[in-house]
């Protein structure tokens, strides 16, 4: 396991699924874990059970005035930020596009690209004057490839992958490492709501070929590491043996 000792982690979307299971990864890994979400309870409940290094926040990625100050907290609390995982991330509201909702769309981009944006915006300035630090970003598969009434999703995922291309190409001097990890499907809330809607061959799969939330957690505790160097700017796939095989995932 990567040693996180005396390192700082901030996790979007850390009420459930992958980025519970990450805040339990890097918590145990030694690292201090800040947990967000846009309600207090569940991540309350989950710091509680990490411990004294772990810190609860309420915080909409949506809006960056909350993500700024998520960071200022974290920066106030454990005195820097060395790892932000960009892992909040909707799926709703499933929808074709002749039939969709403007107003949900919009959401969808407002928390799964935006907020991905005010993350990198917020974390840059305090990551320069530490010397370095890790921005990891949840991607997917519907980056790169269209999904029946996911255009929302898609095109949030798909820009949210190139905003991890051009952090790299304009911070990795500054000592910043970016990198995107498609997790494949994984068994979470995102999953039922996927299976409920019954549109395209994603809510037909059967809950089986669903990896556990642990597995994405486990592999961006690997990015941290120097062993995963040579993917920076890129993103890299649980769908993929030998990176299953890197990230200790047999």
């Amino acid at each position: 396991m990567t040693d996180m000792q005396g390192k700082t982690v901030l996790i979007t979307g850390a009420s459930r699924g992958i980025g519970a299971e990450a805040g339990r990864i890097f918590a145990a890994a030694g690292a201090n874990v800040v947990l967000l979400a846009r309600s207090s309870d569940a991540v309350a409940t989950l710091a509680s059970e990490l411990g004294d290094r772990a810190m609860p926040l309420a915080c909409d990625v949506a809006d960056a005035g909350q993500m700024a100050g998520a960071v200022n907290a974290t920066v106030a609390r454990f005195g820097g930020l060395d790892v932000l995982i960009n892992n909040a991330g909707v799926i709703e509201p499933i929808s074709h596009l002749a039939t969709s909702d403007p107003a949900g769309w919009g959401q969808a981009i407002d928390i799964n690209l935006k907020g991905v944006y005010h993350g990198m915006r917020a974390a840059l300035p305090v990551m320069r004057k530490a010397g370095g630090g890790s921005i990891l970003t949840v991607s997917s598969g519907a980056a790169h490839n269209p999904v029946e009434a996911w255009s929302h999703y898609c095109a949030s995922k798909a820009g949210a992958a190139m905003l991890t291309a051009c952090l790299h190409l304009e911070e990795s001097h500054h000592g910043i490492r970016a990198m995107g990890l498609s997790p494949g499907t994984v068994a979470t809330q995102m999953q039922r709501e996927i299976k409920s809607s019954g549109i395209n061959p994603v809510s037909q799969l059967d809950w089986s070929a669903h990896i556990p939330a642990d597995w994405p957690a486990r592999a961006l505790l690997w990015m941290c590491s120097p062993d995963a160097d040579e993917f920076l700017g890129t993103e890299i796939s649980l769908r993929d043996e030998i990176i299953r095989r890197r990230a200790g995932l047999t």
